[in-house]
């Protein structure tokens, strides 16, 4: 099927969802007359805003979004999932493929509410998405095909990268992709209050904050070398940088972003095994 008359449906029309068909739309991967997403019948003022920003058709039933599209994106809170799996699983037919952003709630929890035919996809977007800087991995359903792993690569690779990956690995990936934002937010804050503890007017130390954090990220994707080697080029013998690098070592500044990463897989392990009992 081309690219361009690939109907897409949105179960749900928040801000990911909306990040999403902007990306798929402004990629060329879709038009925005063949897009189209679901609402709750008391979200018509987010209903008029999907359509008024990207063009797309809105409904107040999940079902139509079923019949009418060729791919459904699963974008609602992952406590109304099995509600809204039971309204659509009628329409779930084995052309229609089905990709779930869903945090937490795993293929297993998603075929226990539809016909055994269905192909699914279970996608781990992160928020940096709705910049189009998104990290997302995916992990297939048995139904799925190469052509459909192919597809949701195309789609959410439109919105930053996509990298299949084994569903056992995904508690430790929203520790470092989902939650990662938070941390380097964090640490923007943190640099930027140094810089204006040193003198620097506020609005423009977090300007340079983010800057630094996007060059050096960039650097370590561009260059493909390790972060440690460029860390090596910018710390000359007895200079400023190798100073703070020491105090930061003192501070245990790596064992706290490890352990925060810890700590993170464990509470979504946590609250995986809390949502299947």
């Amino acid at each position: 099927m081309s690219a361009n008359i690939l109907k897409i449906g949105f179960i749900g029309g928040g801000k990911m969802a909306k990040a999403l068909a902007g990306g798929f739309i402004s990629a060329g991967l879709t038009k925005a007359e063949n897009v189209m997403a679901s609402f709750h019948p008391s979200d018509t003022q987010c209903a008029r805003k999907f359509e008024e920003e990207l063009g797309g058709r809105t409904v107040f039933e999940n079902k139509p979004v079923v019949e009418l599209s060729d791919l459904v994106l699963m974008a609602v809170k992952p406590t109304v999932m099995p509600t809204v799996l039971n309204d659509i699983k009628t329409a779930v037919t084995n052309d229609k493929l089905l990709i779930s952003i869903a945090m937490g709630v795993t293929l297993g929890d998603i075929m226990k509410h539809l016909p055994y035919e269905a192909k699914v996809i279970r996608v781990m977007p992160n928020t940096p998405a709705l910049s189009k800087c998104g990290t997302s991995v995916l992990v297939r359903g048995e139904n799925a095909t190469d052509n459909d792993v192919l597809l949701t690569k195309r789609l959410f690779s439109a919105i930053g990268i996509c990298e299949e990956v084994p569903e056992h690995l995904f508690d430790a990936i929203t520790a470092v992709s989902g939650s990662g934002p938070a941390y380097v937010y964090v640490f923007i804050e943190a640099l930027a209050d140094g810089a204006v503890k040193m003198g620097i007017p506020r609005e423009l130390a977090y300007r340079l904050s983010a800057q630094t954090v996007l060059g050096a990220a960039q650097m370590v994707k561009d260059t493909k070398m390790h972060p440690g080697a460029l860390k090596d080029d910018v710390t000359s013998p007895a200079g400023c940088t190798a100073a703070a690098l020491h105090y930061l070592e003192k501070k245990c500044f790596r064992s706290a972003i490890i352990g925060a990463v810890e700590e993170a897989t464990r509470r979504c392990l946590q609250v995986s095994k809390t949502r299947t009992k």
